[in-house]
């Protein structure tokens, strides 16, 4: 059918057709969803990190009001399940799952203990603050540092703290670092961060009494991977279960993996035979929702004398916490691979060792590897660039992947689709020349410029699913695997549609979110476009093949002679002959083409042969007061390539969101705990978010097309870039003023007041001493 570009396709500035019902308040979210009977779960959870738990007295609690079940895993140890830990290939991860409630010890903050069930939320609420773990607590693992000493084991029963191992070395390293002309080597760390997603986790699970089927709705990035590890966690066939998502207010990557609530909520709901629901609190999701980042690297580059990066090493030690989720090892194998970054480089050596701490488990948050791995990699350049004495940018051209040299291989395995390195770095060196800063407020504020370069690794899991049917009214209704939240799928997928079809956008209906829709794989990672919409290209277009044949039946005419005009299809040179999709369902099931209840469909899963890789080039101001420690962001420029953009105007919200969360990273958040684990970032009041007078600064945002040769739709994804490319060109803005100051030393983020004006403070005192 027709492939043209429609008005509201591909490539339109199409706003999202969702935000009228989510600003209006009419769709759904899981704690709007009200089932008869419902009971209400509430968890307890450790109020420390490290300790031996004594078995807890719930018979106050069991006689409350309203209360139906209380208990922990030595009452009722049938409510004990550990969700399997992930086999990672490629990785050796040691199988330390996460289970739904404690046995015998606590490891973190936050670790649930007992479980209360009642007939209202408040009723399981107020139950729920009478239960009083005893615990008696002993020194824990709360440092990356601490755990690599192994003074002290999270796991008993394991030799050290090592919960993952991934490594690559390829070329002569050791050779080659000693025949480098110049070594750089630096020591870089990001803290941990949580997502802070405006809906808390949260879900509804229910029982079906004559199949024994469960289905849980939950607050979750797609319903297929949480049906896939609540069906192994709980021994069941995938068809035994289903999962539904409805409306979600984000994630960032923190609802990716299942939660052992849910799991809770399934067994629980199973039990008593009524739905139950479990909705997080906000301290709640401070303390037991995993978090993200938590890396610390030292990384080594050694240069010719032109210049040339010849060789680079790089040790990552990832905090994974107490336990793993599926997802948990992921963000740190990631950032592990793409320390070659966009540079040329055939010698390497890269080891990543994720530890376990006495802290709530980590995973993908916005971004989950990458920006750790640009952050490494580009900070370390910057520090080689003022030691070779190179402006930063000439030291990255000098070392860029050229054009020609793709599809290329590097030094950690990955082959990166294509790319115009140099063309992004071009353009952003136009830009900020042209930038002019705002005169500084205070003569005293100093002004630091920062760069960077980006590659992202989109698109995991190789397919993706969909499927479209035409229904009795003439709609098109495609199902995706892809599952929206917040990201505008129903608008993006449509358009691919519309543009596939020929048809008009208000025609198409984009389903998503339900697991009996079809197998999929879901939404992290940058894939929704480059995997979920090739799929809705691919069920489009065998959609569009069948009507045809349907109409060529129809009209006793040779398909090559239809002609298809939107809204029907016509025989050339014939107006008279003719089908609205809107009438053809019925016309078939007169002729008895169609059964009387059929309807016209095609499904089909996008086949990828590798990730495909989206990049980009940032740039920053910032303004430095060297007399408060305030740092405040001036302009961001983004340069990005995600191939083909299917709707700019989304795209560029992607970036601005994005961005922002990559300014909070750099400038104010970060999860801190005392000397015994206690987590005092537990609030938005201590834990600090950018609002809108932090999101002042000018955004330069342009895109380049450089389309993946790996689908026809050529899009590789645009949803992480802003935290990638933003946290590392505001880190190495912030060092560029602090060099002026003469601060030579490495600064970690967050770039607090406090941590820059001490910073400051001791540099002044060691020049001073030093002049005296």
């Amino acid at each position: 059918m027709g492939t043209e570009l429609s008005r509201g396709g591909i490539g339109a500035l199409r706003s999202r057709q969702e935000d009228v019902e989510l600003l209006s308040g009419t769709r759904r979210f899981v704690d709007d969803l009200v089932f008869p009977g419902t009971a209400f779960m509430r968890v307890v959870r450790s109020p420390v990190a490290s300790g031996q738990l004594e078995p807890l007295d719930l018979a106050e609690v069991r006689r409350m009001p309203g209360v139906i079940l209380a208990a922990d895993a030595v009452s009722d140890p049938d409510l004990r399940i550990v969700v399997p830990a992930p086999i990672v290939a490629g990785a050796d991860v040691v199988p330390k799952g996460i289970p739904t409630l404690a046995a015998g010890r606590v490891r973190f903050v936050g670790e649930p203990v007992a479980v209360i069930v009642a007939t209202s939320r408040r009723a399981a609420e107020d139950a729920a603050d009478l239960v009083y773990p005893v615990i008696e607590t002993d020194a824990g693992v709360y440092t990356l540092d601490d755990a690599m000493a192994r003074r002290r084991l999270v796991h008993d029963d394991l030799s050290d703290n090592i919960l993952a191992r991934w490594s690559s070395e390829v070329g002569g390293v050791d050779t080659a670092l000693r025949m480098a002309h110049r070594l750089v080597s630096v020591e870089l760390s990001l803290p941990r961060l949580v997502a802070v997603p405006m809906e808390p986790r949260g879900c509804v699970a229910t029982a079906d009494p004559s199949t024994g089927r469960l289905t849980l709705y939950a607050s979750a990035q797609d319903p297929h991977r949480p049906k896939q590890q609540l069906a192994a966690a709980l021994n069941l066939s995938p068809a035994d279960v289903r999962v539904v998502v409805p409306a979600v207010g984000g994630a960032f990557g923190s609802k990716g993996a299942i939660a052992p609530e849910h799991v809770l909520a399934v067994l629980l709901s199973k039990r008593l035979g009524c739905p139950v629901k479990w909705i997080e609190d906000r301290s709640e999701n401070f303390l037991g929702a995993y978090q993200g980042r938590g890396m610390q690297a030292k990384v080594t580059m050694g240069f010719d004398p032109d210049a040339s990066l010849t060789v680079l090493t790089a040790e990552i030690e990832a905090d994974m916490g107490a336990y793993l989720y599926q997802s948990t090892p992921v963000p740190a194998i990631t950032a592990a691979t793409l320390m070659g970054g966009v540079y040329s480089l055939s010698t390497a050596r890269v080891e990543m060792v994720g530890l376990a701490t006495n802290r709530v488990p980590t995973g993908p948050y916005r971004g989950a590897g990458r920006p750790e791995a640009t952050y490494f990699v580009e900070r370390t350049l910057d520090v080689a660039a003022r030691e070779l004495g190179l402006h930063p940018m000439e030291l990255r051209r000098r070392n860029l992947i050229s054009e020609g040299q793709f599809p290329y291989k590097t030094v950690t395995g990955l082959t990166y689709d294509s790319g115009r390195y140099g063309s992004a770095l071009d353009r952003l060196e136009a830009r900020m020349g042209r930038s002019v800063a705002v005169a500084a407020e205070h003569q005293d504020v100093v002004l630091g410029r920062g760069c960077a370069m980006y590659i992202e690794r989109a698109a995991p899991g190789g397919w993706e699913s969909a499927g479209a049917i035409l229904a009795e009214d003439g709609r098109v209704v495609l199902r995706s695997g892809a599952s929206d939240h917040g990201q505008g799928h129903a608008t993006s997928l449509a358009q691919i549609v519309v543009s596939t079809l020929g048809i008009p956008f208000d025609q198409v209906l984009v389903q998503q979110g339900d697991s009996d829709y079809g197998d999929g794989v879901g939404t992290f990672g940058s894939r929704s476009m480059a995997l979920g919409g090739e799929a809705a290209r691919l069920a489009a277009r065998g959609l569009g093949a069948k009507l045809l044949e349907l109409c060529a039946t129809l009209l006793e005419a040779d398909v090559r002679d239809l002609v298809n005009a939107g809204d029907h299809i016509f025989v050339r040179g014939s107006l008279g002959s003719r089908v609205r999709l809107s009438e053809l369902t019925r016309l078939a099931r007169n002729e008895g083409i169609l059964g009387p209840s059929e309807l016209v469909s095609f499904a089909t899963r996008s086949q990828v042969t590798g990730p495909v890789f989206p990049y980009g080039a940032y740039g920053a101001e910032v303004a430095l007061d060297p007399e408060t420690g305030v740092v405040r962001v001036r302009k961001i420029i983004a340069i990005d390539d995600a191939g083909t953009i299917i709707n700019p105007l989304l795209a560029e919200g992607q970036v601005m969101g994005s961005t922002l969360q990559g300014v909070g990273s750099a400038l104010f958040e970060q999860v801190i705990v005392d000397e015994v684990g206690q987590p005092l970032t537990t609030s938005l009041m201590t834990y600090l978010v950018p609002t809108a007078p932090e999101a002042d600064y000018e955004l330069d945002s342009s895109f380049l097309e450089t389309p993946t040769p790996l689908t026809h739709l050529g899009a590789k994804g645009i949803g992480e870039s802003g935290t990638i490319g933003a946290l590392a060109a505001v880190s190495n803005a912030v060092a560029n003023a602090l060099w002026q100051l003469g601060v030579t030393g490495v600064v970690h983020p967050p770039f607090s007041p406090d941590s820059i004006w001490t910073t400051i403070k001791r540099s002044r005192q060691a020049i001073a001493g030093g002049d005296d």
